[in-house]
Order: structure tokens, then C-alpha cells, then sequence
């Protein structure tokens, strides 16, 4: 009737617009679906999940059930299921080498939530591995800025975009890939960590973290590789300097954007033991600065990305042809960062899940890279996907990479970060609770919104966030503003009656 009426009775033109507004409907149904029949189909995946995190997966396995959802639906449920999520606190990460009994007694030490207090929701829990605890599970992501100086040097505004999001509520903030040589950068204006004076800029940046904030602050390194020498973002994505290039490396000589980037020159023996080195330094740097965690970038096409994907590692010796000769390279690196990183700090490791373009890598071998990693002495994967080829046809939506981090988890065996159109806390409360990563990285709503943390919980009538005393007046009249809208929202909606038995 609706489609009609605005179609002034044009009958296929109604027909035409009810077809594509229910079209949308339908493609969500059968998402759900599959979902749901994916998870049936790999339950084993799920069987050693203790039985009340396995029930809480059954229950939102087609991903249309969330947490706030279940919350209306059955808030008794949900309340015992947050107190049994708050009373594990922070012991996924225990078993992590290197987690200290200074770590473990502070952890242990924390308020537990009571039948009087309420506990915290899943993204308020605090998460330990080795000797760091972070105070909650939102991470922020890393996010190029195209904002340093020319020779690689953090800058004020590396101070207040970092300072701001750790004072937004978020556990852990990183800093964006941070390049290990000038030739490494991907333009001109990315920060390095190769010389001291650029430790020193980000231990400015540490101290600040730490002094006025409860976040914890990583750091990010990677070398572009291929896809380095290029103009900022904003200007043309992946086009090459007008002037001014440097020569560009890669495990075999291709070009990103045929016809257009440089053709990378192939490594040889001496860009090994150069690269490496380049790296361990780097590694040392950000030690001395202050960083709590180290990643190392190993996805979205970089260097040591191209070396993992068979589409741009076309070597035939030892560090290529097969998949043990592709990861040879950057398990290398890595192994040499871990030797030199403190032991009782955390490193991860990000890759690209899946390449998205016949012949590359998918998630199959994603859990094969993250089982080695994990072997090396890595204590997270950090799980993104794409970026890797120019070819590549990547189905998005919401959550779209969250499938890949869930997989890593459970049949890696090793802690994963979920990150990739995640948009707000309720997402991130059901990927926590259901056991599909350990914790969340958020992006581009990071971007718009330095609180986006501290939003989030006023939105969602959230408990656990963790305010600066300077913004406490600000969170009372938001508190006060989240409750009417949502009042206001209960009041226009229509009842749920149905029971959790019928939750489908």
C-alpha cells in the first residue's frame, strides 16, 4: 500500500521500488541463515567453551540476536551471564607466556561485581596478558595520519590524536604503522622509529598516556614495502609521489596498481639482514620509549604481508614457493623483535585473513599463519583481511571481518582482535560475550569521535567506563540525557513478547 501510494498507483513502479527496499530484508534473512547454519556445521569449534558462554553462542549464532537484544528479551539472563563474563575477569589471558603473579594478584585484586553491584558489561572487563592488565577490551585501531614531519617525526598532532582517544574511555590505543626506515614509509609524512630523536617524540607521547589516563598505549611497526613511496590518502589513494620517490622493495618485483606504482625491487640476502635489523632496532626504540604492547604489521599487502601472500611472494627459494617458504621472512622478523621486546610486554601480530581474489590466501590460511605466529611467541592476532591486491573483491558488512577472528580463535588456539565495520557497543558486547575475539578494535567511529568509548556507555546505560575527572560534569548530563532517549524509545516500541525458548 505504501509503494503505491508514493507511486501514485504505478503499479510496476510500485513493484519495481517494494522489490528492491525488501530485497535488502531478504539479504539479511539469508545472511542469518548462513550464520546460523555455519556455526551448526563447525560446532566443535564452540565445544570447549565453558557451557555457559557455549549456550550464550547458540543463542546469538546468526548474529540478528545481540547482546542488548537478549538484554530486553530475557535482562535476567543476560545480568547472570555478564556476572559469570565479570567473574572470569581477566584469566583468557593468563596462559600467555610471560604473565606475571605481580600481574595475576593485581587482576585478582579488582572489585568483582556482586548480586548488589552490578557488573560490567563484556567490553568493561579488564583483559591481562604477560604482565599488563588493560583496563577494558576496546582497542583503538591503528589509523595512518599522514601527519608527521618529513623525516619521519611524531608531531603535536600525534600528541593530542592519541592523547584524546586514551582519554576517551578506550583500554589500549595504537599508534598508526610505524615505519622502521625512511625507506619504509609509506609517504613522506609517516612517522618512523629509526633514529633516537623519534623515540623521544613518542616517549612524550607514552608519558602522556600514562600520566593522564588509564589506557595503555601500543605501538605498531611495519615497512610498506611496494606500496610505499605514495601521496597522502586524501590526495589519491596508493598513487605514487609526483616527485621525489625512493626505490621501493618487495619479496618479488610486481607492481601494486599495474601499469602505475613502481615495480618493486625483489630482496636479496643483503635486504634480509638489513630489513631484520631494521626491525630489532625499531623493536629496541619503542622499548625504551615506554610502549605496553608491540604489533607487528604483517597484513595489507607490506612488505612483510607480500611476502605471506602468494599472489605478490612469487619467489621460487626458500622464502617462497611453498606456505612454510612464504612465512619464513616475517617469522623471522618477528622472532627477532620478540628476542629484544620485554618479556613482559605483549606483542601481536596483524595479518589479512583472506585476500579476497582467486589464488590468495584465505581463511584456511589464516589459521595456519596465526598457529605459527602463536608458536614464534605471539600473544594475540590481530585479524583484518584485504588490501593486498588491487583485483580483490571483498564482501562487506557489518562485522564482516568478526568471522575470520572467531575462526583464528577457536582452531589457532590463540587470542584474537576483532576489527572491521564494528560500529557500536552492542556489537561489541556480543562478539566479546559469545567468545569471538578477546578484544575489539575500532576504527573509523574512533575517528568521529575521540570519546567514542565513553559515548558508547551512556548510550548503552553501560557500567565500567572509566571517566577523567575533568569531563565528570559532562558524563552526569549525558548519563541524564542517554536515560530520557531511551526511555523515550521504550515508550514508541513496540513489545517483545516472546519467550527466550522461542529465540531463533
Amino acid at each position: 500500500d505504501q509503494q503505491l501510494a508514493a507511486a501514485n498507483g504505478d503499479i510496476p513502479a510500485a513493484l519495481t521500488r517494494y522489490q528492491a527496499e525488501r530485497s535488502v530484508e531478504v539479504l539479511k534473512l539469508q545472511n542469518a541463515a548462513r550464520n546460523s547454519t555455519e556455526w551448526f556445521e563447525h560446532v566443535d569449534r564452540y565445544a570447549q567453551f565453558a557451557p555457559e558462554q557455549f549456550a550464550y553462542s547458540l543463542l546469538t549464532r546468526s548474529q540478528r540476536i545481540s547482546h542488548e537484544n537478549l538484554r530486553v528479551r530475557d535482562p535476567a539472563y543476560v545480568a547472570a551471564f555478564e556476572r559469570w563474563f565479570a567473574g572470569r575477569r581477566t584469566l583468557d589471558g593468563m596462559t600467555a607466556p610471560g604473565a606475571t603473579e605481580a600481574a595475576i594478584r593485581a587482576a585478582n585484586a579488582a572489585p568483582r561485581a556482586t548480586e548488589a553491584a552490578p557488573p560490567p558489561s563484556p567490553m568493561f572487563t579488564p583483559y591481562t596478558v604477560r604482565g599488563l592488565t588493560l583496563a577494558n577490551r576496546v582497542v583503538v585501531s591503528p589509523m595512518a595520519q599522514y601527519s608527521a614531519t618529513n623525516d619521519g617525526m611524531p608531531t603535536e598532532w600525534h600528541l593530542v590524536h592519541l592523547g584524546s582517544r586514551a582519554a576517551g574511555g578506550a583500554g589500549l590505543v595504537f599508534s598508526e604503522m610505524t615505519c622502521v626506515s625512511p625507506e619504509g614509509r609509506i609517504t613522506p609524512w609517516c612517522p618512523g622509529l629509526w633514529m633516537d630523536a623519534q623515540r623521544d617524540a613518542w616517549a612524550r607521547i607514552v608519558r602522556f598516556v600514562h600520566e593522564w589516563t588509564p589506557a595503555k598505549i601500543g605501538l605498531q611497526l611495519g615497512h610498506s614495502g611496494g606500496k610505499g613511496s605514495t601521496k597522502k590518502m586524501w590526495d589519491a589513494v596508493d598513487m605514487p609521489l609526483d616527485d621525489g620517490n625512493w626505490p621501493v622493495i618487495a619479496p618479488s618485483a610486481t607492481q601494486y596498481l599495474p601499469g602505475i606504482s613502481q615495480v618493486a625491487r625483489a630482496m636479496g640476502p643483503a635486504d634480509f639482514a638489513r630489513v631484520t635489523d631494521e626491525f630489532v632496532q625499531a623493536t629496541r626504540r619503542g622499548a625504551e620509549a615506554g610502549f605496553d604492547w608491540l604489533e607487528l604489521h604483517c597484513a595489507h599487502g607490506y612488505l612483510l604481508s607480500a611476502f605471506l601472500s602468494p599472489l605478490t611472494n612469487l619467489r621460487t627459494d626458500e622464502y617462497g614457493a611453498t606456505f612454510e617458504g612464504r612465512l619464513r621472512f616475517p617469522l623471522a622478523v618477528f622472532r627477532a623483535m620478540r628476542a629484544v621486546w620485554p618479556a613482559n610486554r605483549p606483542m601481536s601480530v596483524r595479518i589479512s585473513a583472506h585476500d579476497w581474489a582467486p589464488g590468495g590466501n584465505t581463511d584456511d590460511d589464516a589459521v595456519l599463519m596465526a598457529k605459527a605466529f602463536r608458536e614464534a611467541g605471539a600473544d594475540m592476532i590481530d585479524v583484518s583481511s584485504g588490501q593486498v591486491t588491487k583485483a580483490e573483491k571483498p564482501v562487506f558488512g557489518r562485522m564482516f571481518q568478526t568471522p575470520f577472528a572467531d575462526r583464528v580463535r577457536q582452531e589457532a588456539g590463540i587470542a584474537t582482535i576483532a576489527v572491521g565495520n564494528i560500529t557500536d557497543a552492542d556489537q561489541v558486547n556480543s562478539i566479546l560475550a559469545a567468545g569471538r575475539a578477546d578484544l575489539v578494535a575500532i576504527a573509523r567511529p574512533h575517528l568521529a569521535n575521540p570519546a567514542w568509548t565513553l559515548l558508547e556507555a551512556a548510550k548503552w546505560g553501560l557500567s565500567g567506563a572509566d571517566w577523567p575527572p575533568q569531563y565528570r560534569s559532562g558524563q552526569q548530563q549525558l548519563a541524564r540525557l542517554m536515560e530520557r532517549e531511551r526511555s523515550a524509545t521504550a515508550l514508541l516500541a513496540p513489545a517483545d513478547t516472546r519467550k527466550p525458548g522461542e529465540l531463533t
